[in-house]
């Protein structure tokens, strides 16, 4: 808060007054309906505090009280702490902890905030209203006039500190309004507190959402030109969030969007949309960003820009057309040809061009070798369908047959752990398996499974389904899916690239699962045992542990 005059001295002293007989007033910070709010200096413990003054005559006198009663039940660095309580002739008092800082509405009135500050200030305010709503308190006027944003906060979990839980709810006790009565901010009100129905934690919920979709768009899209037009936008579906940020990731929005359903029963909980936040900072702006960085960012020094996770997934797939283009009968293409169109393609149009591409390959391997063909629509099918992401990334699953050739293919879910969201991570994973599983029938060698791969298949459909497509389903050796899948899940929680003794003992602890989870798997299977498997398990350590350093960025990521 910014000081904007002195107090005057008190009577006959020359000295600021003195109030509950310790507390000695000083720069006004602010002034609203319900008091005045100054800086002041407790004597009796020598430390700086803000003193709340509500004169005795001033309407609803038991918000101070109110206010007291629930913050005194609070204990959290997104919350401002209230020490002490009283009241003299003149006036009641409300002493809390002295934030210097700005409210959350003068810093955006600025343009001081990046789009990250904002989910850096919603995770704060978060993590503040999950502790508030453990303890019985619904605060019921969130709003960024209430939300301080500290100069110098202690951890990210201070970035912005919730205040003036004077209209706060607290369970248990007996409501200072009627039912009927409304109390709060109309443009930041939850429609059914608008209403006069008693509310939950799904109130502050929304007013939260209502709060980060102004700091993204730049607009509150329910206040009205008059307090009338504002009342009629309560309770209805409100623009979405895309609709004015294109830019931002499509998940955050619909996260923020279904926050502000109008039914509390549709709105999710305050944890699922901190998850969200949590993912999305690292994926939007932080340009002019100013409040402290979240535990949960990941490094993104050198971070490598988006067309070059284009080139180089078109780079791939050209690779596989036209090593794959050597499989087709008389070649009617030469393969350096099939690469250039297949790379020109994926970079054009990454999706289609990558589904048109494969199904050519199949079409001209039908005639001579339609087993060929059905194991490549069937890699390719999975392909698409798990690894989430722009079509460029649907030929990364080829890695893990690479690896294999050079027997370390239990590295691949350390690759897999780069992919930006969980289920791309997963997916990734998974399609890295199955893509190893048909690679070694396909190049008649042993990247994986230690198993002599079949023969004789290529030219007989029925033959691929039989000898190719059903064993690993069969013996439950496709389940290895699931364990590459979760493995490449876990792995950015795990690893998170801030220091690199504690990345190296989590790597090491998790390429040790995986590599045990993976020969436990194959022998419950009846497969061979994993070829390579310790040396697989030692790459698959090192790679989680340098990856984070030599590239911050994520290798898939949703088109925008």
């Amino acid at each position: 808060m910014e000081a904007t005059e002195e107090l005057p001295a008190g009577p006959g002293t020359g000295n600021p007054p003195l109030v509950l007989g310790r507390y000695r007033l000083g720069a006004r910070l602010g002034s609203g309906g319900f008091g005045t709010v100054y800086a002041a200096v407790d004597e009796r413990l020598d430390r700086d505090v803000a003193v709340k003054v509500i004169p005795a005559g001033a309407p609803a006198p038991e918000r101070a009280s109110r206010e007291a009663l629930a913050a005194a039940r609070l204990d959290h660095p997104g919350v401002v702490a209230v020490f002490d309580a009283g009241q003299d002739g003149e006036a009641r008092y409300l002493v809390s902890e002295l934030v210097r800082g700005r409210t959350l509405d003068t810093l955006a009135a600025a343009g001081e905030l990046s789009d990250r500050d904002v989910l850096r200030v919603g995770l704060a305010l978060a993590g503040a209203l999950e502790h508030a709503h453990d303890r019985g308190v619904i605060h019921r006027d969130v709003k960024p006039q209430n939300v301080i944003v500290p100069d110098r906060p202690r951890s990210a979990r201070s970035a912005a500190k919730l205040t003036d839980f004077g209209v706060a709810h607290l369970a248990g006790d007996a409501p200072i309004t009627r039912t009927g009565d409304v109390v709060g901010t109309l443009a930041y009100m939850a429609p059914e507190q608008a209403d006069g129905h008693r509310v939950d934690e799904r109130a502050d919920l929304y007013s939260l959402a209502l709060v980060l979709y102004e700091g993204l768009a730049g607009v509150n899209p329910v206040r009205g030109g008059s307090p009338a037009a504002t009342a009629r936008k309560l309770g209805t579906v409100l623009p979405p969030l895309a609709r004015k940020r294109k830019d931002l990731p499509p998940e955050l929005c619909a996260a923020l969007d279904r926050a502000l359903s109008p039914r509390p029963e549709d709105r999710g909980s305050l944890e699922e949309l901190a998850d969200e936040l949590a993912t999305g900072l690292t994926e939007v702006s932080d340009e002019g960003g100013t409040i402290l960085a979240h535990p949960l960012e990941r490094p993104r020094t050198a971070q490598l820009p988006p067309v070059v996770g284009r080139i180089a997934g078109a780079l791939a797939a050209g690779a596989l057309a036209g090593a794959a283009s050597t499989l087709v009968p008389g070649q009617p293409v030469t393969p350096p040809l099939a690469a250039a169109a297949a790379a020109v393609a994926v970079a054009a149009l990454p999706r289609v061009g990558w589904l048109v591409g494969a199904a050519a390959l199949a079409f001209a391997l039908a005639p001579d070798r339609p087993g060929t063909a059905l194991v490549l629509l069937a890699a390719a099918a999975v392909a698409a369908a798990l690894v989430r992401g722009s079509g460029h990334a649907w030929s990364l699953p080829a890695a893990a047959s690479l690896l294999g050739l050079a027997t370390l293919a239990g590295a691949f879910p350390a690759l897999a752990g780069r992919a930006g969201r969980w289920w791309q991570r997963a997916g990734l994973g998974a399609a890295g398996l199955w893509w190893l599983l048909l690679a070694e029938p396909v190049l008649g060698a042993t990247l994986l499974s230690g198993s002599e791969p079949p023969r004789g298949w290529q030219a007989d459909a029925g033959a691929a389904i039989d000898d190719v497509l059903w064993p690993p389903l069969a013996s439950g050796l496709v389940l290895l899916a699931a364990v590459w899948a979760l493995a490449a899940l876990l792995l950015p929680w795990l690893v998170r690239g801030r220091y690199a003794g504690v990345d190296f003992v989590a790597a090491s602890a998790w390429a040790a699962g995986l590599g045990a989870g993976t020969a436990a798997l194959a022998e419950w299977a009846g497969a061979a045992p994993p070829r390579g498997a310790v040396a697989g398990a030692i790459a698959a350590g090192l790679l989680a542990w340098l990856l984070p350093r030599l590239l911050p960025g994520d290798i898939v990521n949703e088109p925008r």
